[in-house]
């Protein structure tokens, strides 16, 4: 036992010295993840503030003055400018100054006067979903409490007691990220994506890489076993991939304020197993993969397309086709974005995030005999 860890460790002290010999891999692998992080968080964003507003005032009276300091005083529309006509908003769109554009047609202020209903024209740029749908809801709320307050003067002029009618008052409160800030959801599941496109690539292009310049066969020849082998190769990647957890979990809550609110232990499980399950599925590439060139598009396909689009990173597993479901159910970045997020964001421990912990062990456990199935029959 003793000697087949002094030969796994002078395997990985071998493996060391040759990352430090090349600065380039070391960085690639301990500061590419920061940069991702930074730009995948900065980039994308489903905030949605301070959206450019068109405002055509048609009436200038003192009604329509008052119905517009909505749309000034809230933090999710910015005047960006004011017109006469409504062709003016389709070239604001076209020359994406504005987003959304609010007429105010001749008449508002003497139908309101009247008791008559007043109509306004919000016009939406739709070629942006996100953008137009939050403001379109924004918009309709602005215009929902403007119309209950002015249903109040109206009556209060009328001499209308209001008091005696029942209302309803909904509490509206939002759990676990009462700010809905994009940053919060987004940089547990970065993780996911930003490790498994580190080991999974770096693996199978190593692995690959040293079997065409003949280095696996002369280890093949040596006292060493083909499983010491493995694992002093790929224990040098497992320490940096944990490097890369720690640097991800501290410039997501020291940076972006990304709170943990849950158990560290169980996180630190899951990553664990999530980055076998990454390296098992990187020795499984390098089995198959007959050049390097060949393993380092089959690993940013096989990780990052998955990772991204499959994991419940930046859409909801719930909302794409069931026949995705299944297929992201193959996957080990969706059962890790799913424990991240819970432990992150909602407190969660043992009893919540098990299944999910359980299943990574499952896929490690069948990857990584998969993998080492395919290198024992290629090296026969």
């Amino acid at each position: 036992m003793r000697a087949a860890l002094d030969r796994i460790g002078a395997i990985t002290a071998k493996e060391f010295k040759h990352l430090i010999r090349d600065p380039r891999a070391l960085a690639l692998v301990l500061l590419l993840p920061i940069v991702q992080l930074l730009l995948f968080s900065y980039a994308i964003s489903f905030d949605v503030r301070n959206v450019p507003t068109l405002v055509i005032d048609q009436d200038r009276t003192p009604a329509s003055a008052e119905y517009l300091r909505n749309y000034e005083g809230s933090n999710f529309f910015s005047i960006v400018a004011h017109a006469d006509s409504v062709a003016a908003a389709t070239a604001a769109f076209d020359r994406n100054q504005a987003r959304i554009a609010v007429v105010v047609p001749a008449g508002f202020g003497r139908q309101l006067a009247a008791g008559a209903t007043a109509s306004v024209a919000v016009l939406v740029d739709g070629s942006e979903p996100n953008s137009a749908r939050v403001a379109q809801a924004y918009s309709k709320a602005l215009n929902l409490l403007y119309d209950q307050r002015v249903a109040v003067s109206w009556a209060e002029t009328q001499g209308l007691d209001l008091t005696s009618l029942g209302s309803l008052q909904p509490q509206i409160r939002t759990w676990y990220n009462p700010e809905r800030r994009s940053s919060d959801f987004l940089i547990p599941g970065l993780m996911a994506v930003i490790l498994m496109i580190v080991t999974v690539q770096q693996t199978a292009v190593t692995l690959v890489r040293e079997r065409d310049q003949g280095t696996g066969e002369q280890m093949a020849v040596s006292p060493l076993r083909r499983g010491e082998l493995m694992i002093g190769k790929l224990l040098p990647w497992t320490i940096l991939a944990f490097l890369d957890v720690v640097a991800i979990i501290a410039v997501g809550m020291g940076v972006f304020g990304v709170p943990l609110r849950g158990d560290p232990v169980v996180l630190a499980v899951a990553a664990v197993l999530f980055v076998f399950a990454s390296l098992g599925m990187g020795l499984v590439i390098s089995a198959l993969a007959p050049t390097v060139d060949t393993a380092s598009i089959t690993a940013l396909l096989v990780a990052f397309l998955p990772s991204f689009l499959l994991s419940g990173f930046a859409f909801a597993l719930d909302q794409i086709p069931l026949v995705l479901q299944w297929i992201a159910s193959a996957f080990p970045a969706r059962y890790f974005v799913t424990v991240s997020r819970a432990v992150f964001l909602k407190g969660a421990g043992w009893s919540e995030a098990w299944p999910e912990v359980v299943s990574l062990g499952i896929f490690s456990l069948v990857v990584l005999t998969l993998a080492s199935a395919l290198h024992s029959r290629r090296s026969r």
